[in-house]
């Protein structure tokens, strides 16, 4: 049974959504890209606003702007729900969630100050920029990556319980070794201590003091170098195996499937390769 598209089949809200949507066509690219540059330009004005110089001279144009980038975003995220069919399941779809989270942080510090500066999120719409200058080879390339973290997540994860065993076995001797007088007040306060030397950061703020705990830190910081390795070489491993037989290239296309938001579509495809979806035709003016 063919599922019901989430787009507008004809009249405004169709056209609007191939300008939001789609980045084939002219009105559609030249909307991303001025939608890319106001994302960079409101970014850029939440990290100046940061800066106590420039905060006392331009704290007020700042302000400002950040309340123009807000009601823009929110207009825009509204805009986005209005033209799709099915509002909600944009609304959950990975970028729908991100589109939320460009424009809750301004709300949210009208209650509570200082949460302005989470607007910096916004910078996650930049993920966008693949889709819309059709940078496939970096599609590609991450869901190779993407592939790679599922398949060591397994592996990874026993890698950490492990870790996570050792650390509170070498916080406990180093607790009895050294103990309270010596700055090991606990045993968390001592597997802090094990968790900062066995991934070599060694921030210095607490240091044993007796023979006995200098070595058993000798042993802990010799054990961090091999076990930082662990990681990187179990999903380097499987970078490698997914290499070694590589994938279809993605074709240039940004069709968007309305069904799943999925993209990636040749050109004379009909329906989604991902959920099955018909796909409506591409929209005249394309760009090539």
């Amino acid at each position: 049974m063919e599922q019901e598209p989430l787009i507008p089949l004809q009249g405004w809200r169709r056209k609007l959504y191939i300008i939001i949507f789609e980045a084939d066509t002219r009105a559609g690219r030249s909307f991303d890209i001025m939608l890319l540059l106001i994302i960079v330009a409101s970014v850029l004005s939440v990290m100046l606003e940061s800066v106590a110089s420039i905060r006392e001279h331009y704290g007020p144009l700042l302000q400002q702007l950040d309340v123009v980038f807000a009601l823009f975003f929110t207009v825009e995220y509204i805009l986005r729900l209005v033209c799709v069919h099915k509002p909600m399941r944009y609304a959950k779809s990975f970028f729908g969630v991100i589109d939320l989270l460009a424009v809750l942080p301004f709300y949210i510090g009208l209650f509570i100050p200082g949460s302005h500066f989470l607007a910096d999120i916004r910078i996650l719409r930049l993920l966008r920029l693949f889709r819309i200058l059709k940078l496939t080879h970096y599609i590609g390339e991450a869901q190779q990556l993407k592939r790679a973290l599922i398949a060591s997540q397994r592996k990874i994860t026993v890698f950490l319980v492990t870790v996570m065993m050792l650390v509170i076995i070498l916080g406990t001797l180093m607790y009895l070794i050294e103990g309270p007088e010596n700055g090991f007040n606990s045993i968390p306060h001592s597997i802090y201590w094990a968790i900062v030397t066995l991934t070599t950061v060694g921030f210095g703020d607490i240091t044993p003091k007796t023979p006995p705990g200098q070595a058993l830190a000798s042993v802990a910081m010799i054990m961090g170098y091999g076990i930082i390795a662990v990681p990187t070489g179990i999903v380097s491993a499987e970078i490698a195996k997914g290499g070694a037989s590589p994938q279809p290239e993605i074709r240039s296309g940004t069709r968007l499937c309305p069904h799943c938001f999925s993209e990636g579509h040749d050109w004379d495809a009909r329906y989604c390769k991902y959920c099955g979806g018909h796909l409506p035709r591409p929209a005249k003016g394309t760009v090539s």
